[in-house]
C-alpha cells in the first residue's frame, strides 16, 4: 500500500458549534463513502478553514465519530480576497492500493464551485484550494 492524499471541501451554514460539526462529519463521511476507506487505513487529516470559522474545531467531528486513533489537526487557510467564505476543507492521508486516478475528492455544497472539473465524478468536486 502506498500513502495517498484525498481532498475534500464543504461549505458551512454559519459560524457556530453545531454547523461545523454537521458540516465536518457530512464532509468526513462522503469522502469515506467515495473511496471506500476502512478507518484504519487512515494515516491523518488535516482539517483548515477560512478564518471567519472559528467556533469549533472540525476535528472535533471525528473525535465523536469514533476516530480516536487517527492523528488530527485544525489549522486556518489564507485570507485571500474573493475567496469562498465559510469554508472547510480537509487532507486525508490514507494507506490503500488505488492509482492517483481512482482516488475521489469531494467538494460539496458551494464548495463544489472550487474544481467544477471534478463535480462531474457526482461527488461535488475539489481543489487544492
Amino acid at each position: 500500500m502506498m500513502v495517498r492524499g484525498i481532498r475534500g471541501a464543504t461549505s458551512v451554514r454559519a459560524n457556530t458549534r453545531e454547523a461545523i460539526i454537521d458540516a465536518a462529519t457530512e464532509l468526513l463521511q462522503a469522502v469515506v463513502d467515495a473511496n471506500e476507506i476502512e478507518h484504519s487505513h487512515v494515516a491523518s487529516v488535516f482539517f483548515t478553514t477560512t478564518p471567519d470559522l472559528d467556533a469549533e474545531f472540525p476535528a472535533v467531528a471525528a473525535r465523536e465519530a469514533g476516530w480516536t486513533n487517527v492523528p488530527l489537526l485544525c489549522g486556518h487557510e489564507m485570507a485571500v480576497p474573493g475567496a469562498l467564505p465559510r469554508c472547510m476543507r480537509l487532507l486525508m492521508h490514507v494507506n490503500t492500493d488505488r492509482p492517483p486516478e481512482e482516488i475521489r475528492h469531494v467538494y460539496l455544497h458551494e464548495a463544489a464551485a472550487l474544481r467544477p472539473d471534478l463535480s462531474s465524478h457526482g461527488d461535488g468536486g475539489c481543489d487544492g484550494r
